[in-house]
């Protein structure tokens, strides 16, 4: 039996999202037609904008729907290409890899983006200032609407990739006092290949997908209607769900606890509940993986978008985290099916092959 503990690369679609998407898809309609066919397609897209906009208190006018954060990400920086453009140095690839010339906001050793460094970066002026809200690798949850208030003291737009916090913590895109947020269905147990944009009141508009008028002109393309119909139930689960999501944290914290010689990354800093980043000194982290892949568990060496890279995370060389531990690092992240047996297990199974492995 396998054990998944990599629910921040994607997590398992949950029983009513996969029903909710079957359904949908045994339906015929486009959500641009204006017959019955049609109308039920839109019913199920409307349906579902609601609830991805309930899931961060937004306007559900404001929520345009992707394939993916990526896509989303990269609409609003590529709209600000042509003025200053500030991230931090834990952001996510596609954000950092979108445009150019980003300049990057240094983080703190414990992985919290420095508001000293950005407020002196800010003198010079900034068209955007884009900083995720909880990173993917460490877990730890940023200080974005302190960092709103800075840039838009200066006149600066914000945008807050939220992947990661979405189901995890609470999301109140007004009190962020950002103007653009990003989702990905697929990290809350939804389907992969659909994401949002939610965009509050007043926000210029951006797009990155030319053509027809759907999604409010604000993104072309045919609607992926049962993607769409999932990641809105997915969004509302998530909600209800979300007081058992931080019962996580004492699975992880056991992690933390009971394995020896270990130094954890971020857990000075407030963290989300379900994510642990470690490294074992002197154990390279693909040793690590190998050994625990053929053990039956899954975890990750951090970001999945960089995974099979020899190099060390871009998120711990911001951190200032020395080379050769950062190379040990490994990310163990649960979900919502995790149980407390596959911690042990892991837990287990990791002591075990940690006394062959410092032989």
């Amino acid at each position: 039996m396998t054990i998944y503990l990599d629910h921040n690369a994607t997590t398992a679609i949950k029983p009513p999202v996969i029903e909710a998407v079957a359904g949908v898809m045994r339906d015929t309609g486009n959500a641009s037609s204006v017959h019955a066919a049609g109308r039920s397609a839109r019913a199920h897209v409307e349906d579902a904008r609601r609830h991805v906009a309930a899931l961060c208190r937004a306007d559900a006018k404001g929520v345009i729907f992707t394939s993916g954060a990526t896509e989303a990400n990269n609409t609003v920086l590529k709209h600000f290409a042509s003025g200053r453009i500030l991230t931090s140095g834990i952001e996510h690839p596609s954000v950092i890899e979108a445009v150019a010339g980003t300049e990057r906001i240094p983080v703190s050793q414990n992985g919290i983006v420095d508001l000293s460094a950005l407020k002196k970066m800010l003198e010079g002026g900034a068209s955007l200032v884009s900083v995720m809200l909880v990173n993917n690798e460490t877990g730890v949850i940023q200080p974005v609407a302190e960092i709103s208030k800075l840039a838009k003291a200066t006149g600066a737009r914000v945008h807050c990739d939220a992947v990661q916090a979405a189901g995890r913590i609470p999301i109140d895109i007004t009190a962020l006092g950002i103007d653009y947020l990003t989702l990905s269905a697929h990290k809350m147990g939804g389907p992969q290949g659909v994401g949002a944009l939610v965009t509050v009141a007043g926000a210029p508009p951006v797009k990155l997908i030319h053509g027809g008028g759907q999604e409010r002109r604000q993104r072309a393309g045919t609607e992926n209607i049962a993607g769409i119909h999932g990641f809105g139930i997915a969004a509302a689960a998530a909600l209800a769900d979300m007081e058992a999501y931080h019962k996580l944290a004492s699975l992880r914290d056991a992690i933390e606890a009971r394995i020896d010689g270990i130094t954890v990354f971020g857990n000075k800093s407030p963290r989300v509940a379900n994510t642990t980043c470690f490294a074992l000194e002197g154990v390279p982290a693909d040793t690590q993986l190998m050994a625990l892949d053929l053990a039956g568990i899954c975890v990750s060496s951090g970001s999945a978008c960089s995974s099979g890279s020899v190099k060390p995370s871009h998120v711990l060389e911001a951190m200032g985290i020395a080379p050769a531990l950062a190379t040990a690092a490994l990310r163990v992240s649960l979900g919502w099916n995790t149980t407390a047996a596959d911690i042990e297990t892991f837990i287990e199974t990791y002591t075990r092959l940690k006394k062959t492995w410092q032989k």
